[in-house]
């Protein structure tokens, strides 16, 4: 009997056990179960564990329909605040405790401030950055640490932004853009470092997402048509190339 496929052989994550940060809701949640219709185990790293949970059910239950004679892959929920260093090295722990082994990662936790830059207050400061830069860059070298320690060639998605690379119009969220400018500069960095030890990192930096976290900002109708929107399945074709088993170069 064929190993089983949900996708094209060559984008296939059967087999793969993947950590998600961020995984509970919006375009993370999205990924999620794009992760798990892909083949992949999953644990799911979240700040709202209760949610997390709740999900981890759902889509094991939308797997178990769509495929209805395959195993259900196993999907776990985790806290963690991932500007902690502590809490991400307690969650990763968990996960080994669920998981026999890691060998992806995609780091989907951050948050936006729309505030004009003179007006963000210095605490709101320090929580962006260290959740948005932060908590990618303890998330992805512990869990690097892990690979080299036991000779894993993984794979590494940041999910970056649009507002890393250009300047969004009208709203202010100068520190946003910067972090995720620090977040798409970080995986090409690390990408360079980890080559040679078969880790590879790649960023993905997603526009106007077809979210309900997205929807839900009223805002967001002001200025942003329906036609600029992005639906993230556009992101999953992506994803699903950098986390599979594609060549090397």
């Amino acid at each position: 009997m064929s190993a089983f496929t949900p996708t094209l052989a060559s984008f296939s994550l059967a087999g793969k056990m993947a950590v998600i940060t961020g995984g509970a809701r919006g375009l993370g949640l999205a990924m999620s179960k794009a992760l798990v219709l892909s083949g992949a185990d999953l644990a799911i790293v979240d700040l709202n564990k209760p949610e997390a949970t709740k999900q981890t059910k759902a889509i094991a239950d939308m797997f178990q329909q769509k495929y209805p004679n395959q195993r259900v892959p196993r999907i776990t929920a985790h806290y963690a605040d991932v500007s902690s260093q502590s809490d991400v090295d307690a969650s990763i722990a968990q996960v080994l405790v669920s998981h026999p082994k890691i060998t992806n990662l995609v780091t989907c936790a951050g948050f936006c401030e729309n505030s004009t830059a003179v007006d963000l207050p210095p605490d709101r400061v320090k929580r962006l950055l260290a959740v948005n830069v932060e908590g990618t860059y303890y998330y992805a070298t512990r869990i690097a640490k892990y690979m080299m320690e036991r000779g894993i060639a993984g794979n590494m998605v940041f999910i970056g932004s649009i507002s890393g690379s250009i300047v969004n119009v009208p709203q202010p969220q100068a520190l946003y853009n910067a972090s995720k400018a620090a977040v798409r500069h970080l995986a090409a960095s690390l990408a360079v470092e980890w080559a040679s030890r078969g880790i590879r990192v790649n960023c993905l930096s997603p526009g106007y997402m077809l979210t309900k976290i997205a929807m839900s900002v009223r805002p967001f109708y002001l200025f942003i048509t329906s036609s600029s929107l992005i639906r993230p399945i556009i992101c999953f074709l992506i994803l699903f190339l950098f986390l599979s088993n594609l060549p090397r170069r």
